[in-house]
């Protein structure tokens, strides 16, 4: 046996729980099929949305927070800014998904929200448009991490506590028992243990599973601040829940401009190795469109774009647990396009579950047995 856990892909969360198991002492080797961090998968585009006041459920809240905290210990470790404070504004009608899950969460956990008319959200922020109807939830606290920043820190504190990493090998599948073996194109991997964390490739090694995994390719767009543009005038990070769907952004954080995206919906890839890349017109239309309707007089020409993707449960929540029938085998799949922020709890639960058979977090909720 070589090792005492292998973890299987390297992004966000893998990365984490590399890191944490290395901090333990573990032997422990990570295996991506690319070279991390990169813009193949899941843990690319610059930045992710950081926030506390859960709207999709408040069982999150105590994940976050304890993320936060974990995120502070990261920089203090690497000497890296990972997390900027910038506060987040999310818009939408008060009956809605977005703003009344936004303040049921923070009612039940008790964290701090400013709640806004439509006329208050307009005087604060000017270079921006909120519909009739519409209200909007201020969050403090909430900010950005930078993606990339992230995923290269955690391999940073892996390496430096003596993990090992193969890049570039492809895990074509995996042997259960008490030994764990990865089959990798460059041969067998064993271990006492297993963590998959495969993000848009967890389905190939998810058969057992018992619930199918969507993904979905999901392009983000940049585009240049209009001439005349005052910082103050646009919240750095926004939400809006809008007819057509949910959109998000941020500020300019460097020269591509003003980042923008759809959070909802999404085109089925049938293969995450063969995705389409390019630039897909009727995907920039509808976010030009929102860009249009909501931050008309702030940005304006689109310059750039990337493909992300989102692998997504049948209910939008992630699945973190053991694999049934395998104690242990920790997954973490379907993270449904909201995981990120999450990583560095995540990888310390999963670490708990394959190495220790359990963990004190608060993950109940995202148990594989939810499916059946």
């Amino acid at each position: 046996m070589d090792y005492d856990l292998i973890v299987v892909g390297l992004g966000g969360v893998g990365s984490a729980a590399l890191a944490a198991a290395a901090r333990r002492g573990l032997r422990v080797l990570g295996i991506d099929r690319f070279e991390p961090p990169h813009g193949m998968g899941s843990s690319h585009g610059h930045s992710r949305i950081i926030r506390q006041a859960y709207f999709e459920h408040p069982d999150y809240v105590p994940l976050a927070v304890e993320a936060y905290r974990l995120w502070a210990e990261l920089e203090a470790e690497t000497g890296r800014r990972l997390f900027f404070q910038s506060g987040l504004l999310q818009v939408g009608p008060p009956e809605g998904e977005v703003v009344s899950g936004v303040l049921h969460a923070a009612g039940l956990h008790g964290l701090a929200i400013e709640q806004l008319s439509r006329e208050e959200v307009l005087r604060r922020w000017p270079g921006i448009r909120v519909a009739e109807g519409s209200v909007g939830a201020f969050e403090p606290k909430a900010g950005y991490l930078l993606v990339e920043d992230c995923v290269a820190a955690h391999l940073e504190i892996a390496k430096q506590f003596g993990a090992e990493i193969e890049t570039g090998v492809v895990v074509n599948g995996w042997r259960p028992g008490q030994t764990v073996v990865i089959e990798t194109e460059a041969g067998d991997r064993s271990a006492k243990a297993a963590v998959i964390a495969a993000g848009p490739w967890a389905g190939e090694l998810l058969a057992s599973l018992g619930t199918p995994l969507e993904v979905q390719r999901k392009p983000l767009h940049w585009c240049a601040a209009s001439e005349g543009f005052e910082e103050s005038s646009v919240p750095s990070v926004f939400l809006f829940e809008t007819p057509e769907g949910h959109y998000y952004g941020t500020k300019p954080l460097d020269g591509r401009g003003f980042k923008l995206a759809e959070h909802s919906g999404g085109v089925e890839v049938a293969d995450p190795s063969t995705i389409d890349r390019g630039l897909d017109t009727e995907e920039l239309g509808r976010v030009d469109a929102f860009r249009q309707e909501c931050l008309p007089a702030a940005c304006e020409a689109f310059a750039d774009h990337a493909v992300c993707m989102y692998t997504m449960t049948a209910d939008g929540h992630f699945v973190v647990d053991r694999l049934p029938g395998e104690p242990n085998v920790a997954i973490a799949a379907g993270l449904s396009g909201h995981g990120f922020k999450f990583a560095p709890v995540l990888g310390e639960a999963l670490v708990g579950l394959a190495i220790d058979g359990g963990t004190d977090l608060p993950i109940g909720f995202l148990s594989a047995v939810r499916f059946g």
